[in-house]
């Protein structure tokens, strides 16, 4: 498995399903279709999403970091 970090390349909206499918070793749209069937059951998918989207770093600034 690798780190858990947003690419730079790949992304549509911030990132965050591609860098879970990154993670887990499946496809991005794989996850993005997993995210959207999952947003219609209850529960706070939208803010999950906006928190891993600002507590995730970026593939520039996770490499820098190293």
């Amino acid at each position: 498995m690798t780190a858990l970090a947003r690419p730079t390349h790949g992304r549509m909206i911030g990132g965050v399903c591609s860098a879970l499918a990154k993670r887990f070793g499946t496809s991005a749209r794989m996850m993005r279709v997993i995210f959207v069937v999952s947003c219609l059951l209850p529960g706070p998918q939208f803010l999950l999403y906006i928190a891993l989207w600002v507590l995730l770093p970026s593939e520039d600034k996770a490499r820098q970091a190293w």
